[in-house]
């Protein structure tokens, strides 16, 4: 944990670099303010993370429905993981991560100093990330933050927990996550450096106390040169993927088959290519909602969706088969109330909150694998 001086655009700017699950760096926020009584406290907070450290995050509120069927459920995987996650090291280190920035927030408000909300939109964040990354990173991503939750029932060791509170360490994350997926860190940590060194330029008075990770100090120190335009580091530009093609490739190619296997080989092939392809993409999106531990209505309904939803555009197989699961195992209070105290796969596919979730996702990559398997079979029986 540091504190560094700057001198710029007229104020004083009193940076405090934290380890955001460190008892130090909370002690070290206060005595700062109580020193410094400046005229603003920034954090290195939005609206969103700031209500979240204040008032938890409401379970309750989500809407599984809505989820399902906006095809958001890969996102509510990977916040819920994440969330796990973290509350895990929270409980190793015994201290709430970002308590710090709660700690800051508090002080401020009791001695009536303004309160400045430095970063950017969680949601803008995350949304420029998965724009910039591709497929392999974001396999890459997945895998480690599944690895990572898969592994959280293990303690902390005293080793690791020591490195989690060094500024060095941080910076060595930092240094990894460029090397390793250098389009996340350019999301994650440049563009929120010149994102938050902004905000402090913006804020009003002439002595501001900054309260942020370690790993943004020397990148923030970097941007308090001058003020910049941000305007577009708070918008998510809408990216063209190729793989938008492969929605009305599919339905194209397995028509084109068809008809080929109707004029040249006759109606018994044909018949032949839709069992196959029946059986195919069916199995295979079954056996992903088998492997989240669905019901087997919800089982049945991802083996007859999955034949039709391949060749739609506009549908996945694992929507019905969410629905579907959600209306057999419909959540409970208690499931929603236990989805910040999960640990481990038992666990997650116990709470019927999660395996809801899971069913759903899960049934997507069955039937997106049976896709690929599909046509190329197909295919082979045609030549």
């Amino acid at each position: 944990m540091f504190v560094e001086k700057v001198n710029a655009a007229g104020k004083r700017i009193v940076l405090v670099g934290t380890a955001h699950v460190s008892k130090e760096s909370v002690a070290l926020v206060k005595a700062t303010i109580e020193k410094e009584k400046p005229d603003a406290v920034g954090v290195e907070l939005d609206w969103q993370r700031l209500h979240q450290l204040q008032h938890g995050k409401q379970w309750q509120e989500t809407d599984l429905q809505q989820i399902i069927k906006q095809g958001k459920t890969h996102l509510f995987l990977v916040n819920l993981l994440l969330s796990n996650l973290q509350r895990q090291i929270g409980d190793d280190l015994g201290i709430k991560p970002g308590s710090e920035m709660l700690e800051a927030v508090q002080i401020a408000e009791e001695k009536k100093i303004p309160i400045v909300l430095l970063d950017r939109d969680v949601g803008v964040t995350l949304k420029r990330a998965l724009n910039k990354m591709g497929l392999r990173e974001k396999a890459k991503l997945g895998y480690g933050i599944l690895s990572g939750f898969l592994g959280v029932s293990e303690k902390l060791d005293e080793k690791t927990i020591e490195s989690l509170k060094e500024k060095d360490a941080l910076n060595l994350l930092m240094q990894q996550l460029a090397k390793e997926m250098p389009s996340i860190k350019e999301v994650l940590v440049d563009e929120r450096d010149l994102f938050i060194a902004n905000k402090i330029l913006q804020a009003k008075g002439k002595k501001i106390v900054a309260v942020i990770g370690a790993g943004h100090l020397e990148g923030v120190k970097k941007f308090l040169d001058k003020k910049r335009d941000i305007t577009g580091l708070a918008m998510v530009e809408q990216k063209k993927s190729r793989l938008r093609f492969l929605k009305y490739a599919i339905p194209a190619l397995f028509v084109v088959l068809v008809g080929y296997a109707f004029y040249a080989k006759g109606i018994a092939v044909t018949l032949n290519v839709f069992v196959s392809w029946f059986l195919i993409t069916g199995t295979l999106s079954a056996l992903g909602a088998a492997l989240a531990a669905a019901h087997p209505l919800s089982i049945a309904t991802a083996f007859l969706a999955a034949p039709f939803t391949t060749l739609h555009p506009a549908l996945a197989a694992g929507w019905f088969a969410g629905l579907a699961e959600l209306k057999v195992r419909s959540p409970k209070v208690k499931d929603f109330e236990q989805l910040p105290q999960i640990n481990g796969v038992r666990q997650l596919l116990k709470n019927r909150v999660a395996r809801i979730v899971m069913v759903t996702a899960f049934t997507n990559i069955g039937a997106s694998i049976g896709t690929f398997i599909a046509l190329p079979y197909i295919a082979s029986m045609l030549s």
